[in-house]
């Protein structure tokens, strides 16, 4: 979701409801919200941090409120980023308090109850998932809990709707009750007073595990659960390049080159005289015909079908079994499984992945999560550039890229986990139930980060490729070309045109990626552009954020380590290619 500053947060009015949306992480919050809210919906950063919440408009009948669904926290004792956002809002002061509970999980999530109880504000709490609870065996007296608790609990299905009208309805109501202060309870005795409530309000019947119980157990263990996420990584890989390819070949191509150019180089033909500003326009670096053709026609497939893989990894439970069974292998590069989130976030962008970082115990390993994502993590656009550039020629050529940047992100690890002091900590990550993804919430989550891609992506690209038209037609790079050749076309082995991708990949990765395209080059010079873009310099807003997040001499290195990293591999790989392919 997008991060925007506080400066573009919309004030509240003050005749609205506000209603806080609160809950333990993976409880169904997102669902709750994403079926309550209405068609406004915005995401933004608390004042002075990364973390982000998310604000929607919700009516019922004639009252109109705002809900906004707090970051997921297991107390309110303000150790962590997301705990100090929620312990923030709530001393702003709301008019209700939605505390979602998960019915499968409640004794822990009571725990936030309680501390919730504390502030004078009217609570009404939603008891999530019941049916898997029931599934699960489990049954809880809501009634009786109510009682107990001294509040509304509304029994929900979130992902079927069920109940969801009355949990609004109900808080609706309570928002004009009067404030009343609560006692506050030590550790000790807020701890006495779940156990004591459990015991009253749940029972369960061990009738052996279901199907599903039976799955959620495999798929955290070594065997078969490792075997299982290399099959989902394909599946999902396959889904991602196969469908980017035909939704490229048989629709976006084909409607850019023989509609959308021809249009646009007619038009211009008839209003520009022929020279130096028609070709600025649509010569072959044109800025319409590749600033369509780039960004939509070759990155936005990509991008968009891995925004719903990603997506739907995530909402139906499965990424932290993926944190689960890569802890082994991540804690020898000195983090814990729990990072693998950031660091997947990184394919989609750098920029929340590094941010993400926050979520890791230690500044050890905030500073290696933010290391292998600026390293050799490939975003979304410059996987899509990827993708276009060598998956046509050769499935292996782009799987060997690949290949290398996961060897060279574990080298990575390795390396800085030696040079910076200190330990990483145990894993504390919470694995949710599998649960089939809502297509509300999918939608909406979807969405926003095309949304976002959209405008933190695609507004530098098109930057980028004004620069790029300018360079190619006004000569500028036959001068940088002739200046950079012995090491582009001595040690890398490539044209001198590819010059144009050293330029433009310093402002966002994948320009280093796409003009090699407009180039007939050998499948191993693709490998070797291909490898100087995965490990060229970190884009302008990665550069900036690493900055921002540790230090401009933190920045600099990992930026002088990677630039000295790509050139260095694609050399080697250039001079070994040659080798091999002389002596054959």
């Amino acid at each position: 979701m997008k991060c925007h500053s506080s400066q573009n947060q919309k004030p509240i009015s003050d005749e609205k409801i506000k209603i806080l949306l609160m809950g333990n992480p993976n409880v169904g919050k997102s669902v709750i919200f994403s079926k309550l809210t209405g068609v406004h919906v915005d995401s933004s950063n608390y004042v002075g941090t990364t973390v982000d919440y998310t604000i929607g408009d919700v009516n019922f009948g004639r009252q109109q409120g705002v809900m906004i669904d707090v970051p997921g926290v297991y107390s309110l004792e303000a150790t962590s980023e997301a705990e100090k956002v929620a312990v923030s809002l709530l001393e702003e002061g709301a008019d209700v308090i939605i505390c979602v509970l998960d019915a499968t999980h409640l004794e822990r999530n009571l725990d936030l109850a309680y501390q919730l109880k504390e502030y004078p504000i009217p609570i009404v709490y939603s008891l999530n998932l019941v049916d898997v609870a029931k599934r699960q065996g489990i049954n809880i007296d809501a009634k009786k809990l109510s009682e107990e608790l001294g509040a509304p609990v509304i029994p929900t299905v979130a992902i079927k709707n069920t109940g969801l009208m009355d949990l609004l309805r109900t808080s609706m109501k309570l928002a004009k009750e009067e404030r009343i202060p609560r006692p506050k309870l030590t550790e000790e005795e807020r701890w006495k007073k779940i156990k004591d409530i459990v015991a009253k309000v749940q029972t369960k019947v061990d009738s052996g595990p279901t199907f599903i119980e039976i799955l959620e157990d495999k798929t955290i263990q070594p065997w078969p659960g490792i075997p299982l996420a290399l099959l989902v990584l394909i599946i999902s890989l396959g889904v991602v390049i196969g469908g980017g390819k035909a939704l490229r070949a048989l629709v976006l191509l084909p409607l850019v080159r023989d509609v959308i150019q021809p249009f646009l180089t007619n038009l211009v033909s008839l209003v520009v005289p022929p020279g130096i500003f028609r070709n600025l326009l649509v010569g072959d670096y044109g800025i319409l015909i590749i600033g369509i053709e780039w960004p939509f026609a070759l990155i936005l497939p990509y991008v968009f079908l891995f925004y719903i893989v990603f997506s739907f990894l995530e909402d139906s439970g499965y990424m932290p079994r993926i944190g689960v069974l890569a802890d082994g292998l991540l804690r020898r590069i000195g983090i814990q499984g729990g990072n693998i989130i950031p660091i997947m976030l990184g394919y989609g962008c750098a920029v929340p992945a590094i941010l993400g970082s926050r979520v890791a115990n230690t500044y050890k390993e905030r500073i290696i999560v933010a290391a292998l994502v600026s390293f050799a993590v490939p975003c979304a656009s410059q996987s899509a550039a990827f993708m276009s550039l060598l998956g046509d020629r050769s499935i292996l050529a782009l799987a060997s890229v690949y290949l290398l940047s996961i060897l060279v992100a574990l080298l990575v690890g390795i390396i800085i986990n030696k040079m910076v002091p200190g330990k990483s900590q145990p894993m504390l990550l919470e694995v949710p139930n599998l649960l089939w993804p809502d297509k509300d919430a999918f939608k909406k989550k979807l969405k926003l980060r095309m949304k976002n891609f959209l405008i933190d992506a695609e507004g530098p690209m098109l930057l980028g490729i004004v620069i790029a038209s300018v360079i190619a037609e006004t000569g500028i790079l036959n001068e940088f070309s002739r200046l950079i050749g012995p090491l582009v076309e001595g040690w890398l082995g490539l044209p001198k045109e590819a010059s144009l991708s050293l330029l433009l990949g310093i402002m966002r990765r994948e320009l280093a990626v796409l003009p090699l395209l407009e180039l007939n080059l050998t499948t191993l010079q693709l490998i070797v552009g291909s490898v100087i873009a995965l490990f060229y310099l970190p884009c302008l807003s990665v550069f900036a954020v690493l900055a921002k997040e540790f230090s401009l001499k933190v920045a600099l290195l990992i930026g002088l380590a990677t630039t000295t990293s790509a050139f260095l591999f694609g050399g080697i790989i250039n001079q070994l290619g040659r080798l091999i392919l002389g002596v054959m």
